[in-house]
C-alpha cells in the first residue's frame, strides 16, 4: 500500500523531472532544431527514448552519489526528500519561465547541500570533488571549442562544405509499383549524411542528459528507500518515474528552451552544431560514468562560445602577439562566415571579415545564461538550508 506522503513525493519528483525535461531537451536538441534539421515534436520523442536509456545505464552512478554520498542516506527521510525535491523544482521552474536552460545537476546538488549544511552531515570531500569538476568543466569545454575553432574548423568547413538546401531532405518516388525514398530537390548525399549524423549525436546528447539528470529528479526519494515497494528495486522504479517526467517536459515547456538555445544564443551552422554536440555529450557522459553530477548546459554553451572565439582568433598569430605586431579582436560572429576555397593561414586573415560576419553568439544571451547558472543553484541551496535550519525534519 502506497502511503499518501509517498504519493506526494512522487508528484514532486515528477514536477522536478518535468522541469528538467524543459531544460535538458533544449540543450540536447536546441542546436539541431536551430539548424532546421528536425522539428520540436520529433526531437522530444527521441529525447524520451534516449533519456531513459541513459538513466537506466550510466545514470545509476549519479543516483548513488546524490542519494547516499553527499549526505548520509539516513538523512533522506521521506519528508526531507520531498522538501529537497520541491526546492530543486522551484529553482528550475523560475529559469524555465524565463526560457533559460538551468544547470539542473547544480540546482539539485545545491538543495541537497543545503540539507547537509543545516543538519551538519554534508560530506565536504565529496562536495569538493563535485564543485572542482563544476569549475573545470566550462574551462575544458571552452578550450576544446577554442582549439577546434582556431586550428581545425576552417579546414573541416572547407572539406565537408555542409550547406543546407531548401525543401525536404527526402521525397517519395512514386513512378514504380512501390514508392521509394529519394533525395529531395537540391539535397546532396553529403547534406543527408550530415543531417542524419547530427540527429544521431543529438540522441547521444539525450543519452548524456539522462545519465546526469534522471538522478536530479529521483535521487532523494531513492536515497530515502521509499521507492523500494512491491518487490521493485527503488533505483529501477525511480529511473522510470524520472524518465517519464522528463519526457513530459520535453513535449511541453522545452519548446521555449529549444528556441532559446537554437535561436537566441546562436544561429548555429550544421558543422558547428555537430562539433558542439559531440564535445558536450562526451564531457557529460564521461563525468556521469564516474558519478559526478554535471551540467550539460555549461558544456554546451561554453563549447559554442569557445568554438566561435577560437575561429575568430585566427586573425592573429601567437608569435605576432608576443612581438606586439598583431592585435587580437575577438568576435564570436565568424562561424556563419563562408570559408574561402583557400583557407588563410593563422595571422593572415583580415579581421574585418570576421567582425562583419552575421551574429553567432550574442553576449546578452550568454550573460543571461550565466546569471541563471548562479541564481538557480544558489537559490535552491539557500532556501533548503534556511528551511531545514528552522524546520528540522
Amino acid at each position: 500500500m502506497v502511503s499518501a506522503i509517498l504519493l506526494v513525493g512522487i508528484v514532486v519528483a515528477i514536477f522536478v523531472g518535468f522541469n528538467i525535461g524543459g531544460s535538458s531537451t533544449g540543450i540536447a536538441w536546441g542546436p539541431a532544431v536551430g539548424a532546421g534539421v528536425i522539428g520540436k515534436t520529433a526531437a522530444a520523442a527521441l529525447m524520451s527514448v534516449f533519456v531513459f536509456v541513459g538513466g537506466w545505464t550510466v545514470g545509476r552512478n549519479v543516483i548513488d552519489t546524490m542519494g547516499s554520498d553527499i549526505v548520509p542516506p539516513e538523512i533522506f527521510t521521506l519528508q526531507a526528500s520531498i522538501v529537497v525535491l520541491f526546492f530543486i523544482g522551484l529553482g528550475m521552474l523560475i529559469a524555465n519561465l524565463f526560457g533559460v536552460p538551468v544547470p539542473t545537476s547544480m540546482t539539485a546538488v545545491g538543495a541537497i547541500a543545503g540539507l547537509g549544511l543545516a543538519t551538519g552531515t554534508l560530506d565536504m570531500v565529496v562536495m569538493g570533488r563535485i564543485i572542482s569538476w563544476w569549475v573545470v568543466t566550462p574551462i575544458i569545454a571552452f578550450w576544446i571549442g577554442g582549439i577546434v575553432g582556431r586550428y581545425f574548423y576552417p579546414y573541416l568547413d572547407r572539406y565537408f562544405e555542409i550547406r543546407q538546401s531548401e525543401g525536404p531532405l527526402l521525397a517519395l518516388d512514386r513512378s514504380g509499383a512501390i514508392p521509394t525514398p529519394v533525395l529531395g530537390p537540391g539535397t546532396t548525399v553529403k547534406e543527408l549524411a550530415t543531417t542524419v549524423l547530427i540527429v544521431v549525436i543529438a540522441c547521444y546528447m539525450a543519452f548524456g542528459a539522462g545519465a546526469s539528470n534522471v538522478a536530479n529528479a529521483v535521487a532523494p526519494l531513492v536515497g530515502s528507500g521509499a521507492l523500494d515497494i512491491g518487490g521493485y528495486d527503488g533505483t529501477d522504479l525511480g529511473i522510470a518515474i524520472g524518465a517519464v517526467a522528463i519526457s513530459l517536459g520535453g513535449f511541453t515547456i522545452a519548446r521555449r528552451t529549444m528556441e532559446a538555445v537554437g535561436n537566441d544564443l546562436t544561429e548555429l551552422p550544421l558543422l558547428a552544431a555537430l562539433i558542439v554536440a559531440v564535445t558536450a555529450a562526451s564531457i557529460t557522459t564521461i563525468l556521469s560514468s564516474i558519478g559526478i553530477p554535471i551540467s550539460l548546459v555549461m558544456a554546451t554553451v561554453m563549447t559554442i562560445v569557445g568554438l566561435g572565439w577560437g575561429r575568430a582568433s585566427r586573425t592573429a598569430s601567437i608569435a605576432g602577439l608576443a612581438r606586439g605586431e598583431d592585435t587580437l579582436e575577438l568576435s564570436t560572429n565568424v562561424l556563419t562566415q563562408e570559408t574561402p576555397n583557400e583557407v588563410p593561414k593563422i595571422g593572415e586573415e583580415d579581421p574585418e571579415d570576421v567582425i562583419d560576419a552575421d551574429d553567432l553568439v550574442r553576449p546578452d544571451a550568454v550573460a543571461r545564461f550565466v546569471v541563471f547558472w548562479i541564481i538557480g543553484p544558489s537559490a535552491s541551496a539557500g532556501l533548503a538550508y534556511a528551511f531545514f535550519l528552522v524546520v528540522p525534519i
